[in-house]
């Protein structure tokens, strides 16, 4: 698990799931930006399932699922990512990798972005400060960066 500095989206997160989820992956895009990765593809959808990113880390593609939640009343973001919709995220990608005939000489990993607003205002006012459980936090947004997610 690895956080790191958010650098939002200038669009906000929206009044709708679907706004949300948007913005929500800007975000996770945004960040994963700033470690060095480079977009591949967003949102790549198949019979099997929907990869929301697709980033080049060196020469290992990672798959990107970004989980938002606005409040904890029903588990946090982290909490969202079950052992289904991670199957359905191996499934994406083995056609992901089959559509593009991609070999074995290509790497892959399975990643998570979770995002989710802070608590506090005054977390919120602090740049690069870190909550409680160590995710940093920006522009009122905690990013929390689950590496390797199926192993």
């Amino acid at each position: 698990m690895k956080q790191g500095t958010l650098k939002p989206s200038s669009k906000g997160l929206g009044p709708t799931s679907i706004g949300r989820g948007n913005s929500a992956e800007q975000i996770a895009l945004d960040y994963l930006l700033l470690q060095g990765f480079q977009l591949v593809a967003r949102n790549y959808r198949t019979r099997r399932g929907e990869i929301d990113l697709i980033m080049r880390d060196g020469r290992c593609l990672v798959f990107v699922e970004v989980r938002f939640r606005k409040s904890s009343r029903y588990g946090s973001a982290e909490e969202s990512i079950t052992a289904a919709k991670c199957q359905r995220l191996q499934s994406a990608a083995e056609a992901y990798f089959q559509h593009f005939r991609l070999t074995d000489s290509i790497g892959a990993r399975f990643d998570a972005i979770a995002v989710s607003p802070v608590a506090s205002r005054t977390d919120s006012d602090n740049l690069g400060a870190k909550d409680t459980k160590g995710a940093d936090v920006s522009a009122g947004y905690r990013v929390n960066w689950l590496k390797n997610i199926l192993q």
